[in-house]
């Protein structure tokens, strides 16, 4: 699996498969308890706020959602087993901005516990196999480098081999350009294994857009899906909008860029509350698995 030359290293180890509730941060003054809905201005109780996977319960607003507490929200208990953990990135190019690259990773996987941002394994969802990975948005904004892309890659690998459906949940900024090209090849390489996974297997790949899905991410296998489905209210796109306007030097129309403009456009087949992915899902794969 995963053909080429790696830009990673194989490890010993990566992040602990138990779910984690990271929900509640600490501040220099001591824990921050609260959370002020941007939606509808409540002041939310951090800890039910995660009890609620992290959606508010006045108006509905969906927040960011860590990898595990996804897995933890949609999977049988007990079915998940991570894979490839000991893949950890490198830093080929010796990057440098503000700061190096090797400087930012190491920073992110002291602070997440985990190599990477992406996770991944095969599971169950309601008793249905399949092979499922999720982004986590706080690791270097979800993006897409060599070792998330070789993840994806070995993703669409086991589902074919093992004759099962994939789900992939997107959480990303997009490729990683501290990697350079060596990032932006992982949209072909994931692209052309989901390919094999649709030809060769005959298997379904149903993709699970969450805010926000952009650049090489939404540009490759996140918008492939045989069957797209959306968080509400997510960021879905390729470039960001002010970056088209500055572009094309014309104003965007209203709600351009989230998941129901898409949806109204055909771009996403249905959006789903967060509470209701998991029915929604088991769902879907045996509409897929078994049409008649």
């Amino acid at each position: 699996m995963g053909e080429g030359k790696r830009w990673f290293e194989q490890g010993t180890g990566g992040a602990e498969p138990r779910i984690r509730d990271e929900s509640v941060m600490r501040t220099d003054s001591g824990p921050n308890l609260w959370h002020r809905c941007e939606g509808c201005g409540e002041t939310l109780f951090k800890a039910t706020l995660a009890e609620n996977y992290e959606v508010c319960p006045h108006c509905g607003r969906h927040f960011l959602l860590g990898a595990f507490q996804r897995l933890e929200m949609l999977l049988d208990p007990d079915s998940f087993e991570p894979m490839d953990e000991e893949l950890i990135p490198c830093d080929p190019l010796n990057f440098v901005d503000r700061k190096p690259y090797h400087q930012r990773l190491e920073q992110a996987q002291a602070k997440l516990r985990r190599n990477d941002a992406f996770i991944a394994g095969p599971a169950l969802i309601d008793g249905i196999p399949l092979e499922i990975g999720s982004f986590d948005f706080r690791f270097m904004a979800g993006s897409m480098g060599s070792v998330v892309g070789e993840c994806v890659t070995r993703l669409f690998e086991r589902a074919a081999q093992r004759k099962v459906p994939a789900l992939v949940i997107s959480a990303s900024g997009g490729a990683r350009m501290l990697e350079g090209v060596l990032s932006l090849m992982q949209m072909a390489r994931t692209s052309a294994a989901l390919g094999r996974l649709r030809d060769e297997a005959r298997m379904p790949y149903v993709s699970l857009l969450t805010h926000p899905t952009t650049g090489g991410v939404a540009a490759s296998f996140a918008m492939l899906g045989d069957v797209n489905l959306a968080e509400p209210d997510a960021l879905i796109g390729f470039a960001g909008p002010r970056v088209i306007e500055q572009t094309i030097g014309e104003a965007l129309p209203e709600g351009f860029q989230t998941s129901e403009y898409l949806l109204e456009h055909g771009l996403v087949d249905r959006i789903v509350p967060r509470q209701d992915l998991r029915e929604t899902l088991a769902r879907v794969f045996r509409l897929l698995l078994d049409p008649a």
